[in-house]
């Protein structure tokens, strides 16, 4: 065989090699999870994804619980949950099966994805990956949660001696509980309903993954307690806590709880954890950042939140420094939130308010913390923003010892129901210290120092309805190109 003759036949398998590999990135770029069994099918809505211009295919869709309060009492909604897998460009139809589409939205709202919607279906367009919702006619009790995802990379095989593979169907748990030993993948397929609480106890390099999701009954779905090396990416839970632990990495995860102190993401008297991409929509606080709290014991730092959507039923959409050690000084340190759309606030009680909120008892410290490009929509009840240096006799033992070195960088409110936002130390020895924030926009107004609106006699805090109470020092509003 002549060298040229070898030189085509290499290039010709070269082209057949890379033709069938871009065939299969086609033919796999939109991924539908089979229905599980024995689950009842939500009725409100139908739900359909193509390529453009392919052939329409079914999208189950789940049932999933919310919490409504009413008054000052609380009042469980079912609404609906869909998920697929995609890459490239994907079309995705939604019909209102129970009510005609007189208003319709799809939030983020930032995202400003457009639909077209005639009768009582929806259509639109989606080039990238993004957790939604759907709302029909403003009702947020009885809407769509759609997940879109990336494609999975390199799934676990189920024949893998470290991998605990749950295929689709309900799976149920012993005692409801799958403790976890280190170095073990536990993955979820789509479509997969395992029905009991993922414990990690004391163990390290550790991974959780898949489309599949934990029962939302279970109510602590993922605990991740005094371990190393772990992460979880893309199944859905009811919440994900992680305590006493270091080198914690949450990806895609999605959580909604409807229960009593349904927390979404808690953080304790860990390191090093880091949230990119997850959605959480709670009864309670969605995420939070404590000291010592129950079982485990320390200060907390660098901890980072990016690209992610929080929506509070109830409380706080971010929480920073309630809980500690009175007796042994804790410090919250290295905190940043960026890149988040906050959908909903709703908190009756004067004490829980705030979308952003630092409120340090226990003696904390909490230092150097970042909020950057964070888009806030109009909340039901509540404040933009709480930094107080409290001391809260329900939960606490002493009053936190300040508030150091925080940046509010690119917030951005458009609503009219934000109540006035508190900023106020303790005493003199307990102070909030050098607070910047760099172009915060109200309602499309960017409030700083020197802004021509401002009468010489206010605050700057007065243009933003910001109350500033004493102990507060190194306080600014500034304007940044």
């Amino acid at each position: 065989m002549s060298h040229i003759l070898r030189h085509k036949i290499r290039l010709t398998l070269f082209f057949f090699l890379v033709a069938v590999k871009l065939f299969a990135i086609t033919k796999d770029s939109l991924v539908v999870y089979p229905a599980p069994d024995k689950i009842n099918k939500n009725s409100d809505f139908i739900v359909k994804v193509r390529k453009s211009g392919g052939k329409w295919q079914d999208v189950f869709v789940y049932n999933i619980k919310v919490d409504q309060v009413v008054g000052t009492g609380h009042s469980v909604q079912t609404a609906a949950l869909a998920s697929f897998d995609f890459s490239g460009t994907v079309e995705v139809q939604v019909t209102a099966v129970k009510a005609k589409m007189n208003q319709s939205r799809i939030r983020p709202l930032a995202l400003t994805i457009p639909s077209k919607v005639k009768g009582n279906v929806m259509n639109f367009v989606l080039n990238n990956p993004a957790n939604l919702s759907i709302e029909i006619n403003n009702d947020i009790f009885h809407n769509l949660h759609l997940f879109a995802n990336p494609l999975e990379v390199n799934p676990p095989k189920p024949n893998d001696s470290n991998v605990i593979y749950f295929g689709p169907g309900v799976h149920e748990i012993p005692n409801q509980k799958l403790n976890v030993q280190s170095n073990k993948i536990i993955y979820l397929a789509g479509g997969a309903i395992l029905k009991g609480e993922i414990r990690l106890d004391s163990v390290s390099n550790v991974t959780i993954c898949g489309r599949g999701m934990v029962d939302q009954e279970i109510k602590l779905g993922i605990h991740i307690a005094n371990s190393k090396n772990i992460k979880v990416e893309g199944i859905f839970a009811s919440q994900c806590l992680t305590g006493g632990s270091d080198q914690v990495n949450i990806e895609n995860v999605k959580t909604i709880s409807f229960f009593g102190w349904g927390d979404g993401m808690n953080v304790m008297a860990s390191n090093n954890v880091q949230f990119d991409k997850v959605f959480i929509r709670s009864s309670d606080d969605c995420t939070t950042v404590y000291g010592t709290r129950k079982d485990f014991k320390g200060g907390c730092k660098n901890i980072t939140m990016k690209n992610s959507t929080l929506w509070a039923d109830v409380g706080h959409p971010i929480l920073i420094g309630t809980h500690g050690n009175s007796n042994n000084p804790e410090l919250l340190e290295n905190l940043t939130y960026s890149n988040i759309d906050i959908l909903d606030h709703k908190e009756k009680q004067q004490d829980y308010q705030g979308c952003l909120t630092i409120n340090v008892g226990d003696n904390n410290t909490a230092k150097n913390v970042l909020f950057e490009n964070i888009r806030v929509e109009d909340f039901r009840e509540g404040q933009l923003l709480n930094l107080r240096v409290f001391y809260n006799t329900k939960y606490c033992t002493a009053p936190g010892r300040g508030i150091e070195n925080v940046v509010f960088r690119n917030i951005d409110y458009v609503g009219k129901n934000a109540g006035t936002s508190i900023i106020a130390g303790y005493n003199e020895e307990r102070k909030i210290k050098n607070i910047v924030f760099e172009n915060l926009k109200i309602n499309g107004v960017l409030i700083y120092d020197d802004m021509q609106e401002k009468p010489k006699w206010y605050k700057t805090a007065d243009m933003a309805g910001f109350f500033v109470g004493e102990h507060v020092e190194e306080l600014s509003f500034k304007l940044k190109k």
